[in-house]
């Protein structure tokens, strides 16, 4: 059985998948949801991406949330291509389905503690499912849910019906599930799909900050694109974005949330979970877990402009939480966990120069979490107030400029090496 640990940048969509009309397009202030936002018992815990067979932490989270022992867990692989689109579909070694993913997954959980893990049989060869009692029944025996990765579109397709994307008999008792007190779990696109309105559906920083986004889902893989419907709105209180250091992703979501009049993003990492409790509420809170972070893109004061030279972004902010963090989203205030220290810089050395800052996938010597390192590269620096980094493509080449201002904060476990940093400035502007 074959799941790749860090799926490659953008997972070309079926021939089978419905495409979207521009003419859903919303406007960019309009985040209207035809589904009604409910005060949710349950927790959410979303996964930038790349999960490792090994994360017991977040494996056990999980199945800890969905009973511990009695922990039974649906695993949703319907953004994997079907059977039938798999040519190695035979070869236990090298499959990668719907099916085959699904078998991976549960053998996982069930390794992992959970008393049963079970694949629903879902994917876009199988879309009446999504309306099958007897699936429904299946998913109405679980107390907990896991949502894989692959194209995030695919949930769409399989789960949501119509225009205004209506909820199948499966997808709404999901819902109704998490809302008496479920876990819904999800790694990559099974994060991305807890989306509100405008779900990115794909593209590429440099060409985002340079092209701006649009609706739809496209086969060019560079262009920024987000579906304005968005997924099923488990989480509405910003957007989402995952892969995010690894693919240099903080210029498209700075990008997407300018463009859609989204004030927040939470950029996931991988092999790290976000934690929502009691989504959707005003009482929603969210605990960082693992071996990476979150990174919280605040751009409740930013301003972006475009001019003939290209577009660009004053004032936003930009604050990365590990392991322990947790954040209030109604108050948009962190509390970092206890066991770290106030950061106090030391080295006088300057900033090292990142001609690269979002990795780009055409630079065959990029570094992947290059945006997060100049972060805290600065973080560490004492004497230096701010930083700058730039695009690896030209024309226009970006900078950014990371600033430090009197609302910034540096936290360490080890006293000399910035972990948690809160509200960092971010400017970009092309030159």
């Amino acid at each position: 059985m074959r799941v790749p640990s860090a799926p490659t940048r953008r997972t070309a969509l079926a021939v089978a998948l419905l495409t979207i009309a521009t003419a859903t397009a919303t406007t960019a202030s309009a985040h209207a949801d035809p589904r009604p936002v409910r005060s949710h018992a349950g927790s959410l815990v979303l996964i930038g991406g790349a999960l490792k067979e090994n994360n017991t932490a977040v494996y056990g989270e999980i199945i800890k949330r969905a009973g511990g022992p009695d922990a039974r867990i649906g695993i949703i692989t319907a953004a994997s291509v079907p059977e039938s689109q798999d040519p190695d579909a035979d070869d236990p070694e090298r499959c990668s389905n719907s099916a085959c993913n699904g078998a991976y997954y549960a053998d996982l959980f069930k390794r992992h503690g959970a008393a049963d893990a079970a694949w629903i049989p879902l994917d876009i060869d199988h879309v009446a499912n999504a309306d099958s009692d007897a699936v429904v029944a299946q998913v109405d025996s679980m107390t907990g849910f896991f949502f894989g990765g692959g194209d995030q579109y695919r949930y769409i397709t399989t789960l949501l019906r119509g225009d205004e994307h209506k909820d199948s008999k499966v997808l709404a008792a999901i819902r109704a599930k998490l809302a008496h007190g479920a876990v819904v779990s999800g790694s990559s696109a099974g994060a991305q799909i807890a989306s509100g309105p405008d779900m990115v559906s794909g593209g590429e920083s440099y060409e985002g900050l340079r092209d701006s986004s649009a609706p739809g889902y496209f086969d060019d893989p560079t262009r920024l694109g987000y579906i304005p419907q968005g997924g099923f709105g488990f989480l509405r209180s910003g957007l989402i974005d995952t892969h995010t250091g690894a693919y240099g992703r903080e210029g498209r979501a700075l990008r997407l949330a300018a463009d859609t009049g989204h004030d927040r993003v939470y950029a996931l990492e991988e092999n790290t979970a976000l934690i929502v409790d009691r989504p959707g509420s005003n009482r929603e809170r969210m605990t960082v877990l693992g071996t990476n972070g979150v990174a919280i893109l605040d751009l409740r004061d930013a301003h972006a402009t475009q001019a003939p030279e290209g577009w660009s972004l004053r004032g936003a902010r930009y604050s990365y939480l590990t392991s322990g963090d947790q954040y209030d989203a109604r108050t948009w205030a962190p509390r970092v966990a206890q066991g770290k220290q106030p950061l106090t810089a030391t080295t006088t050395a300057p900033v090292p120069a990142n001609d690269d800052v979002f990795y780009s996938a055409a630079n065959p010597n990029g570094t992947p979490y290059s945006f997060r390192t100049t972060a805290r590269a600065l973080a560490s620096t004492r004497g230096q107030t701010s930083a700058t980094a730039t695009t690896f493509e030209t024309g226009p080449r970006f900078t950014v400029t990371f600033s430090k201002n009197r609302r910034f904060d540096a936290f360490t476990t080890d006293g000399t090496s910035a972990q948690t940093l809160l509200a960092l400035r971010i400017d970009i502007a092309p030159r």
